[in-house]
């Protein structure tokens, strides 16, 4: 029996949740779902390269061979044998991570959040890129930190610049490859001088790698934390080299932190799903990585140069882009003159959609700026899609 409730219940929202904010990109793909838009919005990983038969065999053997333990409740850092091809894919010659250093996340949006619980009071200092992953922006905000910007130019992050905004940082948020949503990467240089700084002023460092394996030339840069375990927060995920359904990420990180991290995890959701740890740990244990990633990158190339060239074509000269060597995105910076809010508006009339750059900022937005992903369109999609946002920018010149 229905009861009559003659007093609606007043939802009294807490302080937090009224500050929450859907992300800018989600509210685009819902648009970007109907098949005439040629969306170059989305951070979607392609389709085309999700290994669906080698899944779908490791899903019957695990669940052939131990599916009681794969169905059962597992250990919150994560199942031990992935835990372990984790630290020994990470550790070289001179840096050796421990199985103990890895925690099994869901997704590594997940890791961010939890990062953000550990090491963010209200109104910690924390630095970001300019412009920065929107994703990480958002996690972090829920904790309600003061965000400082640390100074970017056209080789990524400028470590000289973080003196000015060091004192009493909580932690430095890097993507030092292929950045979403720029696609700049750090120097070996860059990279070292980055570690070195934050090691002289105590700052904690994430290093967020989602696609650092997908170098076009099939050369990934050496990894930050083999630089300095002891300060640098590793982050990754198998959503970009397998599959995104999957929510299965990970973060490595010094004992000290990487115990709180779990005690965090422990509260907000016991532990990541068993089956998928046991599944995935399956399919890569044998090497098959080493087979799988060449087609992506070829595949994410030959796609991203596509674009370049009808870029170079359609666009006018006073528009500039990046020039990634891997990962999904290109970063437009348009004439001054034009908002690509506005862009956008008539992009989307003509059935073209991407993402404009101001929500990646954490402050002083430039709104001039665009971010393209061409990972999932064909070829001729993206000269057609290219083709009608040249003559839109044009026009609104």
């Amino acid at each position: 029996m229905k009861i009559e409730n003659p007093n609606p219940i007043q939802w009294q929202f807490s302080e937090r949740a009224q500050q929450l904010q859907s992300s800018f990109i989600r509210e685009i793909l819902k648009i970007t779902q109907r098949p005439e838009i040629i969306s170059f919005a989305g951070g979607l990983p392609s389709p085309a390269t999700f290994p669906v038969e080698r899944m779908k065999a490791a899903y019957d053997k695990v669940l052939s061979e131990a599916g009681k333990v794969a169905l059962q409740y597992g250990p919150t850092d994560g199942y031990g044998p992935l835990r372990e091809w984790i630290a020994n894919s990470l550790s070289t010659e001179g840096s050796r991570i421990l199985p103990e250093q890895i925690l099994m996340t869901s997704g590594s949006q997940q890791a961010l959040d939890l990062l953000g619980k550990v090491l963010v009071d209200e109104g910690s200092r924390v630095l970001v890129e300019t412009p920065s992953y929107l994703g990480a922006l958002q996690a972090f905000s829920v904790y309600r930190p003061e965000f400082k910007s640390v100074d970017t130019d056209e080789h990524g992050l400028v470590p000289s610049s973080i003196a000015a905004v060091a004192e009493g940082a909580r932690m430095l948020y890097s993507l030092p490859n292929f950045q979403n949503p720029t696609g700049r990467s750090l120097s070996l240089e860059r990279r070292q001088e980055l570690v070195e700084t934050c090691a002289r002023f105590g700052i904690p460092l994430i290093e967020d790698d989602p696609y650092g394996a997908l170098s076009y030339k099939g050369e990934p840069m050496p990894k930050m934390v083999a630089m300095n375990p002891d300060g640098v927060i590793y982050m990754g995920s198998f959503s970009k080299v397998l599959t995104p359904g999957i929510r299965l990420g990970y973060v490595c990180a010094p004992l000290p932190l990487v115990r709180r991290l779990e005690l965090a995890k422990q509260a907000a959701d016991l532990h990541t799903a068993q089956l998928t740890q046991m599944v995935v740990h399956e399919v890569v244990k044998d090497g098959f990585l080493d087979q799988h990633i060449p087609t992506i990158r070829k595949l994410y190339g030959d796609q991203c140069q596509c674009m370049l060239d009808a870029m170079t074509e359609h666009f006018p000269a006073s528009v500039t882009w990046t020039k990634p060597e891997g990962g999904m995105f290109i970063w437009v910076t348009l004439p001054k003159s034009i908002d690509a809010m506005k862009l956008l508006d008539q992009s989307l009339a003509a059935r073209v959609a991407f993402v404009p750059g101001a929500p990646f900022y954490a402050n002083e937005a430039a709104s001039n700026t665009l971010r393209l992903s061409f990972v999932t369109v064909p070829p001729e999609r993206i000269r057609e899609g290219i083709a009608v946002l040249g003559k839109l920018i044009k026009d609104m010149l």
